[in-house]
């Protein structure tokens, strides 16, 4: 399936989180941090008000209760607006 974003809305996939720390404890599924961090996979025009100031492949943060979910062919994904993107990490 292709999802197209449409205004000022950014499709994105989240990023893995650590399953284990680095003395090589295990970290359960319910008790990991949801990142907040995604690569752009598509993005939208943008709008009159609202610039699209990402690109495809961008790695990105986002504030910690926004978006859409959506399963894609399986995969997790998130429509997010462009305001709800506070960085770009190079």
């Amino acid at each position: 399936m292709k999802v197209k974003p449409l205004a000022d809305r950014v499709l994105v996939k989240n990023d893995k989180a650590e399953t284990k720390t680095l003395s090589g404890i295990i970290i359960p599924e319910a008790a990991q941090e949801k990142t907040q961090t995604a690569t752009v996979v598509e993005v939208g025009p943008g709008t009159d008000t609202v610039k699209i100031t990402v690109k495809t492949g961008d790695r990105i943060m986002y504030d910690k209760y926004s978006g859409t979910p959506l399963k894609i062919d399986g995969e997790d994904y998130l429509i997010l607006k462009m305001n709800d993107i506070i960085a770009i990490i190079e």
